[in-house]
């Protein structure tokens, strides 16, 4: 009998959302005596052909050749660098792989709480390169690479960067992931695989940038494991009708359906097996291809369901001046959030617990704004399919959720038009004005008659039309809130946050400074250093690189001569290294014997790369108003600029214009090229930034104060022994606790007198020629014409003269101060470098890895769980030539004392016939 398919249904949920049963995430089937029985075939044969790791140099080359020959389909005498890096990359996947399925069924068993780590953005940066140093494998892929007849350098430059982020929220959340798996803690990241990444920068002839797609998945991506059998759909529009029965819950129905097809990426911790995971959702068409309309020459409507579902995952960050990009945004974050819960619950249902049970078994930390819908999608899970009382629906959510906040900048904070909200996801409006009314009527309880404070803290802002407002959302919605730096964690509680204080209380609101991971912004990107800090500490890498602090050990150092003219010469090879790349990339020479002063960030008004432009334009007037004789006596200078700035940002990229322009008539001048040079690099990355950073003398942080959350870059250069030129603002001021303030260069103003200064530019303005006739010269002279046509810069010019919100005209000649400190400081070259080293050596407290244990232990409450490792063929011996390289291992008597005070876990065996598991 043939099926009858009843129309009537499309579009209507057939039953509350089923977790379904995929290929992994469950556990052998147990007998009565409790043994686990082996589920099928015969059990010799199957553990025979279960595969260790490669650790030696002939089982990895072994493994490589079989990719090119099986894999890719290649033969030796065809094979391209392209090529063996895909094989290379493949085989080192598969010892992800097995150490990826170890680490996931031992969590299976566990079956302990886990914390999932939502971001739009995940700034990974290649994968190579990383893997093979966390697996402690790098000496060995690189013999065995070698042995095959291709450099393992020529084939990590094969490998394009994952176009899954743009600036530091991506990358701090790549650094979380690393710290995770090193530090052996239960949790993964959930995000979206882009198509297209964000956007690659190009540099027209006139100075402007240019947007070009990143097709960054061309040559496939061998890092990704497609996972099929996870799916899920999710809806927009249609219609939601609430019961009338009193309960809260409603149908929603009709509209669009789109699936949710994960992609997993393997996160290797460093000198564990412990692998987590980060998993990407790629939206597709629920039915796809419209065959009907194709028949009827409909080709356009034939397609039409495919490419609107293929656009949420296509690009990074649409542009939201338009309507159809504003309402593609708001759908990538829904669909995100929407496909993660459900993956989380499937999860937790495998548990067998109550759903009162769930905060106790999931954390989730939201990564700004941008996920903040989980927290109406998982009221509407408890309340329209779990079918939950609303009250107890909400305790679960704000037991649940953790939110981290990473601006204090007003026009930065995430709001949606109600209209839209409504259109695209009608469930979710009635459940948020649902939360609102129940939020006020609480506010009211607490403050009653107070009726402005109702007004501040509605989850809706009045006017036309209204908004939601998504930071007030998850700050209500989440168990605890968190700034990234202190003086911005202060700041959030007293200004954007201030009545939410008021309400909940101080206790609520809290600090975790922002960390990097030192695996990749030491080891990885700078290998010499990283070699030297090995020898001198006579401590294995992989110790110091989980401990930080131990850096300190480097401090006496710092008085021995010998000691200095080695780091010296780690700072000129990396200068070498940088030098190197621009004259391959943009055929520009640079001169390896000046100042490398760098300064690398999203491009941005409060980020004031105006700021530093201009002050290079005044150091090259003032360098033309010399004499030979003067000028001989400056201290060259090379200054570098990389970043992107957004689309529609039309003065960030008139900043980058200028930069571009300025470039072009300082570098060909014959009276100062030789005391000042000025590069812009385009299409900046993870991987130009790891040549960028070891090869700074000075970096600039120069936010205006009172608005940069924290920043990472400033402790990625302090790490490589850069030294930090910069305002007090963000982790700036923890940086120059930690290393000490005569290691540091500050300047400008301080944020009390912020506000202040605002106030008067609107109401008593001081014209700049009187404020700073420096600046008011340097404006004139771009205005003049001196970088080509000024017209085209007066609308960023005006930006300055005109009310000047970032405070140029009040922080410029301070600013200028501070470059000649800087100039004076360079030239005492042993003080210069004693600053770097103690600089370096003070950096523990920056390390992601405790910035990921204060989440764990004060937020999350989960806990480290070792992977033991299982039989390893070869391993021994590649082990003890890892540790021979790195310096001397421990003691077997050391080894408890090193568990306690790092790992604090007690081991926990796992079998080595191992199934896959999630």
């Amino acid at each position: 009998m043939t099926s009858v398919l009843d129309t009537a249904t499309i579009g209507k949920p057939k039953r509350a959302r089923r977790h379904v049963r995929t290929l992994t995430g469950y556990l052998p089937e147990k007998d009565a005596s409790g043994k686990e029985k082996w589920p099928r075939g015969d059990e010799a044969t199957w553990k025979d052909g279960l595969r260790s790791l490669d650790t030696g140099v002939p089982s990895i080359t072994k493994s490589i050749v079989n990719h090119v020959q099986t894999s890719l389909a290649r033969q030796p005498h065809e094979l391209d660098n392209l090529g063996a890096y895909q094989a290379t990359a493949l085989s080192v996947r598969d010892n992800l792989i097995i150490n990826w399925n170890d680490t996931q069924l031992h969590y299976t068993r566990k079956a302990g709480k886990r914390a999932y780590y939502l971001s739009l953005e995940f700034l990974m940066g290649r994968a190579l390169d990383n893997a093979v140093l966390n697996l402690g494998l790098k000496g060995a892929y690189s013999e065995g690479t070698s042995k095959l007849g291709f450099s393992l350098e020529d084939l990590l430059d094969q490998e394009r960067d994952a176009g899954l982020g743009n600036g530091g929220l991506g990358r701090l959340a790549a650094c979380y992931l690393d710290s995770s798996a090193s530090q052996e803690l239960p949790m993964w990241g959930y995000g979206l695989r882009y198509q297209y990444g964000i956007f690659q920068q190009v540099i027209s002839q006139d100075g402007q940038q240019l947007e070009a797609p990143d097709p960054w998945l061309q040559n496939s991506n061998p890092w990704e494991l497609p996972r099929t059998d996870v799916t899920y759909e999710i809806r927009f529009y249609g219609r939601a009708e609430r019961l009338n029965d009193g309960s809260g819950r409603a149908t929603w129905s009709g509209g669009q359906e789109v699936l949710a097809v994960a992609y997993d990426v393997m996160i290797p911790g460093c000198d564990t097996r412990n692998t987590n995971n980060l998993r990407l959702w790629e939206s597709k068409p629920k039915r796809g291809f419209d065959l009907n309309s194709f028949n009827a020459g409909d080709y356009e409507r034939a397609i039409e369901s495919s490419n609107s579902a293929a656009a949420i995952t296509s690009v990074l960050y649409p542009n939201d001046h338009t309507t159809f990009g504003k309402e593609l945004r708001l759908k990538q974050q829904y669909f995100w959030t929407a496909a993660s819960l459900a993956d989380i619950m499937r999860r937790f249902k495998n548990l067998d617990k109550d759903i009162s049970e769930f905060p106790e078994y999931v954390a989730i930390q939201l990564n700004d704004t941008h996920p903040t819908l989980a927290i109406p999608e998982l009221m509407r899970i408890l309340i329209d399919e779990e079918e939950l009382a609303w009250d107890k629906a909400w305790k679960i959510v704000t037991d649940t959720f953790f939110f981290t906040n990473h601006t204090v900048l007003p026009e930065a904070l995430e709001k949606w038009p109600v209209p839209l909200m409504e259109h695209l996801l009608p469930r979710h409006m009635q459940i948020i004005f649902d939360i609102n009314l129940f939020w006020l009527q609480s506010v009211e309880r607490k403050f009653p008659g107070d009726r402005d404070r109702l007004g501040r803290m509605s989850l809706i802002e009045e006017g036309f039309p209204q908004q939601v407002q998504m930071a007030f959302l998850a700050c209500i919605g989440s168990r605890k809130i968190n700034g990234v730096a202190e003086l911005h964690s202060e700041l959030v509680r007293t200004t954007i946050l201030k009545d939410f204080v008021d309400y909940f209380g101080v206790s609520k609101f809290s600090n975790v400074t922002n960390g990097i991971t030192p695996r990749r912004w030491l080891d990885q990107c700078n290998p010499g250093l990283s070699a030297l800090i090995s020898k001198t500490l006579e401590v294995p890498k992989g110790v110091w690189l989980k401990d930080l602090y131990k850096l300190e050990g480097l401090l006496p150092f710092a008085e021995d001569a010998a000691f200095r003219a080695e780091w010296a010469a780690v700072k000129q090879a990396n200068k070498k290294r940088l030098a190197a790349y621009v004259q391959t990339t943009l055929g520009l020479t640079v001169k390896t014997d000046a100042m490398f002063d760098v300064q690398i960030k999203r491009l941005h008004e409060y980020k004031r790369q105006t700021l530093n432009i201009l002050g290079v334009i005044h150091r090259y007037l003032t360098l033309k108003s010399m004499t030979p004789a003067e000028r001989k006596k400056v201290t060259p200078r090379n200054v570098f600029f990389a970043g992107k700035a957004a689309p529609g940002y039309y003065i960030a990229k008139l900043t980058i214009r200028l930069i571009v322009n300025a470039a072009r008539v300082i570098n060909s001048d014959p009276d100062t090229k030789e005391y000042l040079n000025l590069f812009f690099l385009p299409d900046y990355s993870v991987t130009l930034a790891e040549v960028l950073i070891p090869a700074s003398d000075i970096s600039q942080h120069i936010s205006t104060a009172g608005t940069e959350a924290s920043g990472t870059s400033n402790m990625k250069f302090c790490l490589n022994g850069g030294l930090l030129l910069g305002t007090v603002d963000g982790a700036n001021i923890e940086i120059a606790e930690e290393v000490g303030e005569s290691n540091v260069f500050f300047f400008g103003h301080l944020t009390p007198a912020v506000e202040d200064l605002r106030y008067q530019h609107v109401y008593h303005p001081v014209p700049v020629e009187e404020k700073s006739p420096a600046l008011a010269h340097v404006l004139n002279q771009v205005s003049a014409g001196l970088f080509g046509d000024g017209g085209v810069y007066e609308p960023l010019l005006n930006t300055i003269r005109q009310g000047d919100y970032y405070l140029l005209t009040d922080d410029f000649d301070s600013y200028v101060n501070a470059l000649k400190m800087v100039d004076e400081a360079y030239e005492d070259r042993e003080e210069w470098l004693k600053k770097s080293i103690r600089t370096t050596a003070k950096m523990g407290k920056f390390s992601s890895d405790r910035a990921i244990q204060d989440y764990a232990q004060e937020y999350w409450n989960i806990e480290s769980t070792k992977v033991e490792s299982t039989k390893v063929e070869g391993a021994k011996a590649e082990v003890t030539k890892v540790e021979k390289e790195a310096g001397p291992k421990l003691t077997p008597s050391a080894a408890p004392d090193y568990a306690q005070e790092y790992k604090n876990v007690s081991p926990v065996t796992v079998p080595s016939e191992l199934e896959t598991s999630v």
